[in-house]
């Protein structure tokens, strides 16, 4: 049994947010892992394996270095936003442990964006590093833009990319952003406000929407149209889902908030192949349901360039990060 094996049992005794704070500073003290290298370029970024960490584990992007040592190919940090925000009350993750599965209703807690760029720039790891962007629960949907202009403005310097986050389902409003006009206004704005940095700072720093599992093929032939337009390099399919599908019944099943884990694998794998056929040209990156290398398989066959974890290392540990490494074929 691995060491995060004979470790699990007392992290589940815990609080699950306690035990996510208790598993980050573990993560510190732990070796450097040994993942030979299967390098991939996409949105013209060199990533030495296609296995990145999801944003949402580390929201404050305080655990960089730590979290580098688990051997990933690229790690997103966020979702941050313009203003300190506390996000919702606790509790507000909740463990599903027969499904492999997690409810979060964080509500995008994080201690700002010029506190976050702090962070990143404190930390030695110079690997590829997403930042995840979003607005303050208190700005109106009107001017919701503003907020994702100013965040792209202060992390372009320390970012690979920047990830757009109109999916979490734990914002009120937020979703109503990726529907066609809200979209392409927030595009818009985003991808003028880029190539006035890129003269400014001489590089081009890729853009990334992250959409939810929620969506049918006419919503995302939508998004799709407004993707190729604005041109963005990238979409991440997918963010944690509002349906209960597999995990009726069970305790904190009916909790407020975005379920990831196992029972959404079908659903992201689903978004992920309509992706593929709408998208073809662009980088898609497979989240939702890898608890396994085979998962992981099953992404990349869908359609995915990179893929992502967060709640499988919850149930896994970070063996699961070789272990989807491994499963890579290159195409």
């Amino acid at each position: 049994m691995s060491l995060y094996g004979l470790a699990r049992p007392l992290l589940f005794s815990l609080d699950p947010e306690l035990a996510h704070k208790v598993t980050l500073g573990i993560a510190t003290f732990l070796p450097q892992a040994v993942i030979p290298p299967r390098p991939v370029r996409a949105m013209g970024l060199e990533f030495p394996n296609p296995v990145g960490l999801a944003a949402g584990l580390d929201k404050d992007a305080v655990h960089i270095d730590a979290l580098a040592r688990l051997g990933f190919g690229f790690i997103e940090v966020g979702t941050v936003t313009p203003r300190p925000q506390p996000g919702n009350p606790r509790p507000r993750l909740f463990r599903l442990a027969q499904k492999e599965a997690l409810i979060n209703r964080f509500g995008f807690n994080n201690s700002g964006v010029y506190a976050f760029v702090e962070a990143i720039e404190r930390s030695r790891w110079r690997g590829v590093l997403g930042v995840n962007i979003g607005k303050n629960a208190d700005t109106p949907a009107e001017r919701a833009a503003e907020d994702y202009v100013l965040c792209l403005n202060q992390v372009y310097a320390v970012a690979s990319y920047v990830t757009i986050n109109v999916s979490s389902p734990n914002t009120a409003g937020l979703r109503a952003l990726q529907e066609k006009d809200s979209l392409d206004h927030l595009l818009g704005r985003l991808t003028s406000a880029r190539e006035n940095l890129a003269t400014k700072h001489g590089k081009r720093v890729p853009l990334v929407l992250k959409i939810s599992p929620d969506l049918g093929r006419e919503e995302l032939s939508v998004i799709a149209e407004s993707v190729r337009r604005h041109r963005l390099d990238g979409v991440i399919a997918t963010n944690t889902s509002v349906s209960r599908d597999g995990v009726k019944g069970l305790r904190h099943a009916e909790e407020a908030g975005g379920l990831s884990g196992r029972p959404i694998r079908n659903r992201a794998n689903t978004v992920l192949k309509l992706l593929k056929e709408l998208l073809p040209e662009t980088t898609l990156i497979g989240a939702g349901g890898i608890l396994s290398g085979g998962d992981a398989t099953e992404k990349f066959a869908a359609g995915a360039h990179l893929v992502q974890l967060y709640t499988g290392l919850i149930f896994r540990g970070p063996g699961l990060v070789g272990e989807c490494v491994s499963a890579y074929r290159a195409k």
